[in-house]
């Protein structure tokens, strides 16, 4: 494990774990929202976003966490693992609600400057219907590949206890 990517629903711990991941392997850590949003939740530009990215996937070892389904493909292209987050739509919009309450009014660590944390119904949503509109869809392209090792992960507990076999 070089080259770690992990993806799944909003509020299922992506950053945590590739923070905590980072802790343990003395990897670098990146999260695509920092690199997509600029201050103030400015979006990068198409292309100026796909190049921070390759940037990021031109270093020996990394860990990049989070969705943005665009460049998906582009990344599993340059990574040797994956650890997808399946966790249940519960989960999700609990970890969603739990973070939006954690950072009111403030910048999480692993987004763009000043960009306070939010949360809407359309971003609920998203989150609720994750597993069983956008997953299935990541699975079938993890069930695709060759030469990269795919890690699924279906509740907190699994998570942690995969932590653990690391340390």
């Amino acid at each position: 494990m070089k080259k770690i990517l992990i993806i799944g629903s909003g509020g299922a711990g992506k950053s945590t774990l590739a923070k905590k991941l980072g802790e343990l392997l003395h990897f670098p850590v990146y999260h695509l929202d920092s690199i997509f949003w600029k201050e103030n939740w400015t979006p990068s530009n198409r292309e100026e976003f796909r190049q921070n990215i390759r940037s990021v996937m031109e270093k020996e070892e990394w860990i990049l966490d989070g969705n943005f389904g665009s460049t998906l493909d582009m990344r599993l292209k340059h990574c040797d693992t994956v650890v997808f987050l399946d966790y249940p739509s519960l989960t999700c919009v609990y970890g969603v609600v739990k973070r939006r309450i954690q950072y009111n009014g403030k910048t999480r660590p692993d987004m763009g400057e000043n960009c306070k944390e939010k949360l809407d119904w359309e971003f609920l949503k998203w989150v609720y219907t994750y597993r069983k509109k956008k997953a299935p869809e990541i699975r079938k392209k993890l069930s695709e590949l060759t030469n990269v090792k795919v890690i699924t992960l279906q509740s907190r507990k699994e998570t942690k206890r995969f932590l653990q076999s690391l340390s």
